[in-house]
């Protein structure tokens, strides 16, 4: 048997003991993680047939780049939050459509995220899309940005409507330039809702569900989505067409930090 030189097999030594060292901060890190409670359940268990989009697990967002705490593109919620989309959802079949999520639960870890990015000016790589009239200056003044969120208690969730058979998203590619999020809907990026008006995450008072500009076919949708969530406990945040909180709500003080992830639930979820 061949020996390594001394200063080979130190070498070895220590790319092993750094090995280990990676290893077992993962799974320090893994184990330290906050777990989400009993009641928390991932939506496509209560209703698989709810279209998922978590825009946050992907560059595609007004930061432009995946979001902190998003682990996989899931969408986790507290039970009751979830089966009042599953009956929404049950509506909606009947007449056509789909519900689709972009965001659910949210991490805290994630809206600290969207508060650092919010406090460098400089950085307006997503600007020509998501914020084009908006000065970046102006995302706390105008409520675009916030310290704490809804969605980190669990019964909040962004969504659209989309019409049945579902046209396969476009992927999101950077290259492809950005368009302003209220162009008409055929120059904005190509996403398969109905069209709301604006894209989701615009940062306009176009987004304003009943913004008296928004008329036609785009204020029949809005109402659309309104309506059948408002009937079955959901409110609506009024500077947001898609922004949507079931009440009352299981954790209304509680901003929870576990990382979207499926190992985040129970095995019993």
């Amino acid at each position: 048997m061949n020996r390594l030189p001394v200063s080979a097999r130190a070498l070895a030594v220590s790319a092993a003991a750094l090995v280990t060292m990676t290893a077992g901060a993962a799974t320090a890190q893994a184990a330290s993680d906050p777990h989400a409670p009993d009641d928390f359940v991932a939506l496509a268990e209560v209703d698989p047939t709810i279209i998922q989009e978590i825009r946050y697990f992907t560059r595609h967002n007004f930061v432009g780049e995946r979001i902190d705490g998003y682990r996989q593109p899931l969408c986790i919620l507290t039970r009751p939050a979830a089966e009042a989309l599953g009956r929404a959802q049950s509506r909606l079949r009947a007449q056509g459509y789909s519900l689709k999520v972009y965001d659910c639960y949210r991490p805290q870890r994630a809206v600290d995220h969207f508060v650092r990015w919010a406090k460098d000016v400089d950085d307006t790589a997503m600007k020509a899309e998501f914020y084009p009239d908006l000065d970046k200056s102006r995302l706390f003044p105008d409520g675009y940005i916030a310290e704490r969120s809804g969605h980190s208690r669990g019964s909040t969730v962004d969504l659209t409507v989309v019409e049945l058979p579902a046209t396969p998203d476009r992927p999101w590619v950077p290259r492809d330039g950005l368009e302003p999020c209220y162009a008409p809907q055929d120059e904005r990026f190509a996403d398969n809702s109905l069209d709301m008006g604006t894209g989701y995450d615009c940062f306009d008072t176009l987004s304003h569900t009943l913004d008296p500009r928004v008329q036609g076919e785009q204020r029949a949708n809005r109402l659309l989505l309104k309506d059948t969530l408002e009937d079955l406990g959901f409110v609506n945040y009024a500077d947001e067409w898609w922004h949507y909180t079931f009440k009352p709500e299981l954790y209304p003080d509680t901003y929870f930090d576990f990382p979207v992830s499926r190992s985040s639930l129970t095995p019993a979820h």
